[in-house]
């Protein structure tokens, strides 16, 4: 049985309230043990590739380390698994998740200050992906080990039998989803294709995440920095609104968007382009195995967004490696974070042509060129680096992720909603979140 390990501040999880056992910062008072094993939780289909790559890289790190790491892959209702195990006063060591819990995970409690002077590797992170882990007052609650962007995957086919070429503009992307729409690409002589397949589910905030690749290029935002590590709301700006409206308009008006959009979350997307039912999606590179497979990568093409109305700012995404408070061995921690973000250890997570867990290198002395030749991975590491636009590290990003899907569904599945007015109720909702987490401008 393992033993039950201090956390340092209160966790809310729906009903659930912890309270910390001491004043001192998150994990400092805990009796340390370098022999002591590593318990690892990683978020991904447990006996997927996921799994394969992440205990690869344990493999490999026990073997040049002689720390051991026992891995546990967990995909459904991780949060609340993680809640459990917090209220049993016994974390994990390590958490590998997405980069935006590091504000909620640090404003919980249960993840300590890294360190950089005992990661010798971190000077190697680019600054892009550093930041990203970094909270407003500098310090680190994340190591980043992966990083990823969207860009624009179009089937090829269907756009040369159409005669079109690659669109450079939104004007030209809705002209091209127009006719991937009526044009009947697929040659069935059926009305059955649209133009563009589109994440609008509710469902963990995946309107909000899909629509953010628009809402930025149109110089729109969710909420803005005021300074001070202080926000204000910003989806009623008139920037936000044309962003909204002109999305909107694509499945209203012109009805280029798939059906059922609104209550599909990435799995059903993903089969609605692999299945030929739609021309276009906008996806990070994770799918690129998955549809090389299904549809044969002759048949679609990966291209960076189209020139917004402002610039082609699309999601920037990544995973990170947070260093669990309470743990018994934060040397172990801390040299298996090291590792992961190494050179060595990097391109051991990009092994392989489908169990991977690094989508683009963090580090700067990897050339994904060099790893991966095929270069519709450098076309999404020059997006990443050029137009990749993260979500605030802000205390919880949850809530504005959340709120912001809501509203943005809702106005696609109910075409006779006022925009300006939905989204300046949007707002105040945004105005009390901000001033909930003690971020708010106002």
């Amino acid at each position: 049985m393992r033993k039950s390990r201090w956390i340092g501040v209160g966790l809310t999880v729906s009903a659930l309230v912890l309270s910390g056992c001491s004043a001192g910062p998150a994990g400092t008072n805990v009796a340390q043990d370098t022999k002591a094993p590593l318990e690892l939780w990683t978020r991904t289909t447990p006996g997927g590739a996921g799994e394969q790559a992440t205990k690869r890289l344990a493999e490999a790190f026990e073997k040049a380390t002689g720390f051991k790491v026992q891995v546990t892959a967990i995909f459904d209702d991780f949060e609340t698994k993680l809640a459990q195990r917090a209220a049993q006063r016994d974390l994990p060591d390590i958490v590998m998740n997405d980069v935006t819990q590091v504000g909620t995970l640090k404003s919980q409690g249960l993840v300590r200050e890294i360190d950089q002077g005992k990661i010798k590797h971190a000077s190697e992170l680019t600054e892009q992906a550093l930041k990203s882990n970094q909270m407003p007052d500098g310090k680190l609650y994340g190591l980043p080990y992966s990083a990823q962007a969207s860009a624009l995957l179009i089937r090829k086919d269907w756009r040369e039998k159409l005669g079109k070429s690659v669109p450079q503009n939104w004007a030209e992307l809705a002209d091209l989803a127009k006719a991937f729409t009526t044009g009947d690409p697929d040659g069935n002589g059926k009305n059955d294709t649209a133009g563009l397949t589109a994440t609008l589910s509710t469902k963990r905030g995946y309107a909000s995440w899909y629509f953010s690749n628009f809402l930025w290029a149109a110089g729109g935002d969710f909420i803005t920095e005021t300074g001070g590590g202080k926000y204000k709301p910003s989806m009623s700006t008139p920037e936000s609104v044309a962003a909204v409206q002109w999305f909107r308009d694509l499945g209203c008006k012109d009805n280029v968007i798939q059906p059922g959009s609104v209550t599909m979350p990435t799995p059903a997307t993903n089969e609605t382009f692999e299945a030929g039912k739609a021309g276009m999606y906008v996806v990070g590179p994770y799918l690129l195995p998955r549809f090389d497979k299904s549809l044969g990568k002759d048949k679609y093409e990966v291209v960076p967004m189209p020139q917004g109305a402002k610039n082609s700012d699309v999601l920037a995404e990544g995973l990170s490696i947070y260093m669990m408070a309470g743990s018994p061995n934060q040397a172990g921690q801390d040299a298996f974070g090291d590792f992961a973000i190494s050179a060595d250890g990097q391109k051991i997570g990009m092994e392989g042509d489908s169990a991977f867990i690094v989508q683009l290198p963090v580090n700067k002395n990897v050339d994904i060129a060099q790893v991966r030749p095929d270069p519709r991975w450098k076309t999404y590491a020059e997006i990443y680096a050029k137009s990749g636009h993260y979500a605030p590290s802000i205390p919880n990003w949850t809530p504005v992720r959340q709120d912001t899907a809501d509203t943005v569904s809702a106005l696609v599945a109910d075409c006779k909603l006022d925009v300006k007015a939905e989204l300046s109720k949007l707002d105040t909702k945004l105005t009390a979140t901000l001033q909930q987490q003690g971020i708010s401008a106002s």
